[in-house]
């Protein structure tokens, strides 16, 4: 009878199983990173919610790396807090739908099929997570399907 597996061990097994069926590498996700980010610093409407935070460009996009190599590869080497540095942005549920619009086309032209699809799912679920988030601390609770939308004139 073999032991069972410690958690470590359990998450290298998960991990390996991910990149045999995406093939995604730290390679893949510094690329992605930073083709999202250029289309990011383009945009109309996400460009200043970014650049009005973002002074330095560099050190976000190693963050975001880490980030994401923590979400689809479980690396563990993201720590931090998205939700308590995304709370305080003037954003809704227009500007999180540009965002995956942009990360889906990002991910599409950066990616093979199976990878996209894995990012995409996990972006999907992070920009939930933070709209949720976001609309809870603006006091308004939304219940399954709605979405956060400001007044006009507060956006």
């Amino acid at each position: 009878m073999s032991k069972p597996l410690t958690a470590k061990e359990r998450r290298e097994q998960i991990t390996a199983g991910i990149v045999a069926k995406t093939g995604i590498d730290d390679a893949m996700i510094e690329r992605l990173v930073r083709h999202f980010y250029a289309k990011i610093r383009e945009d109309p409407l996400l460009a200043p919610v970014f650049t009005s935070r973002i002074g330095d460009w560099e050190p976000h996009l190693r963050r975001m790396c880490e980030f994401w190599s923590s979400v689809v590869l479980m690396s563990g080497r993201y720590h931090g807090n998205p939700m308590a540095k995304h709370l305080p942005l003037r954003v809704d549920a227009t500007h999180f739908d540009r965002w995956l619009a942009l990360f889906d086309e990002a991910a599409r032209e950066i990616c093979p099929p199976a990878a996209a699809a894995h990012f995409r799912e996990r972006a999907a679920r992070i920009a939930e997570s933070l709209e949720l988030g976001i609309s809870s601390h603006n006091g308004v609770l939304l219940r399954k399907g709605e979405r956060f939308r400001r007044k006009p004139e507060s956006v």
